[in-house]
């Protein structure tokens, strides 16, 4: 979910400097990733796919070519050059530049394109998706057992209907954990800049705090700073995602409902293969993060509660409404 670029004509000065140091020329089995908008330390999505990117490095002494997309006209041409290098598979990081690589994989048949979190119905191309709506109920269920007034939030970033596929989960965990609990939900905004306006994000979690919201859970790329930075400056918590954002405000990140992109751009550069990959939480593909920096804050019975939840799911006996397979949330 989702800086400065040299200007769009030449763009192939631009992925030249973008090159990983020493991978000054790109060969067959060069990787490369694109990262969207908000950056490769956006803290979040794009930060995730990095990590995993970086730990393929480490752990075969790979080399990969990487830009960062700052413009929405630069997807299809980024993409395009990259091929043009020789690099594959190239991984396109966000549903954002399914368009441009849809364009682009009929070019050169012979490249293998990834692209992270939509789908591309090409030969070859691999679609990795997640199902985003299983680890937000989790933390919805986590949210809501935790509150103190029977009020938690949702701040979206950019109004799609994959964001509201987070905002669905999370408020059929709310309810099921407390079938009194109120959820206010709102979105950022409705273009690009919504994944990266922390002053808009902190004003809309001070809005629902003024309501008597006590958790609220950020899926808004690089805008969630904003909410965290608001929830701590107000005694409240906060429930991160895509990355496990626990560090960044200690005390007060409740959870972090992680998308293990990460571990899908690893498994894509170790195997690829075409098609679509669906993961859940069985697959271990999105998970509610617990570690040194919020396990003082969940009790040990919400836990258990919360991984009970998490068994059923898995088992089938819980089945979260896909807001984006039904265009409606339906719980």
């Amino acid at each position: 979910m989702m800086k400065s670029f040299l200007s769009f004509s030449p763009i192939a000065a631009g992925l030249a400097l973008a090159l990983t140091a020493g991978a000054a020329t790109a060969q067959s089995t060069t990787p490369a990733v694109i990262f969207d908008m908000g950056g490769k330390f956006d803290k979040s999505f794009n930060e995730a796919a990095y990590r995993g990117v970086e730990q393929w490095k480490k752990d075969t002494g790979g080399k990969y070519l990487e830009f960062e997309i700052s413009n929405e006209t630069q997807r299809v041409q980024a993409i395009r050059r990259m091929a043009e290098r020789g690099a594959s598979p190239i991984i396109s990081v966000g549903f954002a530049q399914a368009s441009a690589l849809n364009q682009v994989a009929k070019d050169f048949p012979k490249t293998k394109f990834v692209i992270i979190d939509e789908k591309v119905n090409q030969p070859n191309v691999q679609s990795v998706l997640f199902k985003e709506q299983e680890g937000s109920f989790l933390v919805g269920a986590l949210a809501a057992l935790t509150s103190k007034t029977g009020k938690v939030g949702f701040v979206g970033g950019m109004d799609i209907p994959l964001i509201r596929k987070f905002e669905c989960g999370y408020e059929q965990g709310a309810k099921a954990a407390n079938p009194k609990a109120e959820v206010f939900k709102n979105m950022t905004g409705t273009t690009a800049s919504a994944w990266n306006d922390p002053t808009r994000g902190g004003e809309l979690a001070k809005a629902q705090f003024a309501k008597g919201v006590d958790v609220v859970f950020a899926a808004a790329g690089g805008t969630g700073v904003g909410v965290y930075q608001a929830a701590k400056d107000a005694g409240k918590l906060a429930i991160g995602v895509d990355s496990n954002q626990n560090h960044i405000q200690p005390g007060t990140m409740l959870s972090s409902m992680v998308k293990r992109v990460d571990v899908a751009v690893y498994n894509v550069l170790k195997e690829w293969k075409p098609g679509i990959s669906v993961l859940g939480l069985k697959e271990g593909g999105v998970e509610y993060a617990v570690d040194a920096n919020n396990a003082k804050l969940i009790a040990p019975a919400v836990k258990t509660k919360v991984d009970a939840y998490k068994a059923d799911i898995i088992a089938g006996k819980i089945k979260v409404a896909d807001y984006m397979a039904d265009n409606a949330c339906k719980n």
